[in-house]
């Protein structure tokens, strides 16, 4: 297949400083559809402001120079995709179960929208969530509650999948397969929700199951973490098996255990914990390299008492050397939570210095999307200014399969009036980003990252140069989709 893929105008304004931000870092935003947390808006909107608000989300972080979206595709039981193995979620139609209406395609068109600003598509899914109450009146008689009664448990006022039922976990992993198939996806992403938070006076009813599927000298506690390990586990070898390339990350609760109860765990107070109330064990699951990459949600101030954002991130950081750690960052509290480190503009800038400080930390995901855009403009500033004023690679899978690949072949470059068109092909591996870059001496500067789409073996763009950048030396790579970079190929405009 070849043809032109996208024509993307970028302006290149780059500020007199120099910043010291990291060549490579995952620079991440979380997406929430549950509950029309960052989108859609209101599930009866129209397509056009659906699509409108959406791009508006990409467009703000585009000019932050984020370089991917974690979009939540899978809430409770549901789909913002035509699946026969789930109903449409509600929050994308206002009824579960019925299409968007002429909305054809939402999850291709979200991902080429994203694709077309140079940012990664990670599919978040929620495994085990199956209802976000008990109206069961308002789930499709599609769902799995209707179709597997079974397979569900009641809990805290939600109705969840039972993970001890391998028949769950089968379904899951054709979930995951269809998905990573059929879509343009670059990593599968799930959140910190499996066995649920603890509920005082509740308990979790899946007795009867661990009597069926239980090991002999088995505990409970240790059969639910069993079970959540299968599910990553199967998950990833699915991943793997249809896509290598495609990543698998998780994004835990973020205290693993609190020091009193296990010396290996993190000099904390957390009420509750990843490993010993929602029965997961990321520290595992890095070892068994099961995961590209591992995203808790620190969302504390740096040092609150009870659990110190700085304590924890150096705890990870020191735990997990293994796989690709990103921070997760609560920039939902700023100016709205008691802890009073939030009501300053500089908490989640510090937080970003401190993470970049650490040997093992290769990024930040915020949460969520809406939280900065039309509030917080220091803020905002500072990351532009400070942290986020260039471009950034993206880290690449961690089954990284190193190769030498080829440089893209150049079909066509034109320059008119601060204006440069470049078309480009590749057919050597499967590529993934086109980077053009600013040649001063031995060194290279990064300006602009290009998706190059896996089902396409030519891309065109257009890129505005600013005046001081016209007759300067510009170089482009390919990178594959294992994160294999191609020597630069250069371009010297003052002749063109």
């Amino acid at each position: 297949m070849r043809r032109i893929l996208y024509f993307i105008p970028f302006i290149l304004l780059l500020s007199c400083a120099v910043t010291k931000a990291p060549k490579e870092e995952f620079r991440g935003v979380w997406i929430a559809t549950v509950a029309n947390i960052d989108w859609p808006k209101h599930p009866e909107d129209d397509v056009e402001k659906k699509k409108k608000d959406f791009i508006a989300i990409l467009d703000f972080y585009k000019k932050l120079n984020f370089n991917a979206a974690i979009v939540q595709v899978r809430t409770a039981g549901d789909a913002l995709y035509e699946t026969d193995l789930a109903p449409w979620s509600k929050y994308l139609s206002g009824k579960e179960g019925e299409a968007p209406k002429g909305f054809d395609h939402p999850l291709k068109w979200m991902i080429e929208e994203t694709h077309k600003r140079g940012m990664e598509f990670h599919a978040w899914l929620n495994p085990y969530r199956a209802s976000v109450n008990l109206d069961t009146t308002a789930l499709a008689k599609s769902h799995d509650f209707y179709q597997h009664r079974d397979w569900m448990v009641k809990y805290g006022g939600k109705y969840y999948y039972n993970p001890g039922i391998p028949e769950v976990r089968d379904k899951f992993n054709q979930i995951i397969k269809e998905l990573v198939s059929n879509y343009e996806v670059d990593a599968i992403h799930f959140d910190d929700y499996f066995y649920p938070y603890k509920v005082e006076g509740e308990v979790f009813e899946d007795a009867s199951s661990f009597a069926e599927y239980g090991l002999p000298n088995q505990t409970l506690e240790d059969w639910r973490r069993s079970n959540v390990d299968s599910l990553v586990s199967d998950v990833h070898k699915t991943i793997k098996t249809n896509k290598p390339w495609v990543q698998f990350g998780i994004s835990p609760f973020g205290v693993w255990k609190n020091k009193s109860t296990d010396p290996r765990g993190s000099d904390t107070q957390a009420g509750q914990t990843t490993f010993e109330d929602l029965y997961a064990d990321p520290l595992l699951w890095v070892q068994k390299g099961w995961l590209d990459y591992l995203a808790p949600q620190v969302y504390w101030s740096l040092n609150f008492p009870l659990a110190s954002h700085k304590k924890i991130t150096s705890w990870w950081n020191q735990a997990t050397p293994n796989t690709h750690l990103y921070i997760g960052n609560g920039v939902y509290k700023i100016k709205n939570n008691s802890d009073e480190a939030w009501n300053k503009d500089n908490e989640i800038p510090k937080q970003l210095k401190f993470s970049r400080k650490l040997e093992h930390v290769n990024g930040n995901i915020f949460f969520s999307a809406k939280s900065l855009m039309g509030n917080h403009e220091k803020v905002n500033q500072k990351l532009e200014r400070k942290f986020y004023q260039l471009p950034a690679k993206n880290p690449g899978p961690l089954n990284q399969v190193k190769s030498n690949i080829q440089s893209p072949n150049i079909e066509s470059i034109k320059k008119d009036n601060g204006q440069l068109e470049l078309c480009v092909s590749y057919s050597d591996s499967v590529p993934r980003f086109i980077n053009l870059y600013l040649i001063k001496g031995k060194q290279r500067q990064l300006l602009i990252k290009e998706y190059f789409s896996e089902n396409n073996d030519r891309h065109c763009f257009l890129a505005e140069l600013a005046s001081k950048y016209a007759n300067k030396n510009l170089a482009i790579t390919i990178i594959d989709a294992y994160g294999n970079e191609s020597d630069m190929q250069v371009l010297n405009l003052k002749t063109k």
